[in-house]
């Protein structure tokens, strides 16, 4: 049973109080950063984790899901429900390995390649959109090292 005195513990616990959360400003700041994209990704008819799968296939077309996965740090299990969707949606063309019939190769359909030219703009409209909400344009570029810095470390973690 919970009385006053664990109540007032609670209370007084600082590592415990949610503003002192790493954790909850990083979840909150991926949180309102996808936000700030969706925008954008109406225009395109795609959502931020399908904007992601097509940037890992304009980079390199024609790619293993388990390759895809492991670019995205998912599981397979994750990423092949989104490229279902993506399929019907007329993006992407998922077909047999050759060596492997197992593998199923992602290839971009001429609608996802097509989408590249529209998807050129967002990353400069979006961080132009962030600093003039925050005006530190600079600072959020400089924390990308940070950023992958903490994901290298807890990926060694898993």
């Amino acid at each position: 049973m919970v009385n006053d005195q664990m109540v007032n513990e609670f209370m007084d616990n600082e590592q415990l109080k949610l503003e002192n959360q790493l954790c909850f400003r990083l979840y909150t700041a991926a949180r309102l950063v996808t936000g700030a994209y969706q925008p954008y990704f109406a225009q395109m008819g795609i959502t931020y984790p399908q904007y992601l799968v097509l940037l890992v296939l304009w980079g390199q077309d024609k790619q293993p899901v388990c390759e895809i996965a492991n670019r995205l740090l998912l599981d397979t299990n994750t990423v092949t429900p989104l490229l279902q969707r993506m399929e019907k949606a007329g993006l992407i063309t998922r077909t047999r390995g050759k060596e492997d019939t197992r593998t199923r190769i992602v290839a971009l359909t001429d609608q996802g390649k097509a989408m590249y030219e529209q998807a050129q703009r967002i990353p400069d409209c979006l961080k132009r959109d962030i600093a003039l909400k925050t005006g530190e344009e600079e600072e959020l570029i400089q924390m990308i090292p940070t950023l992958d810095k903490l994901i290298e470390g807890l990926k060694r973690k898993q």
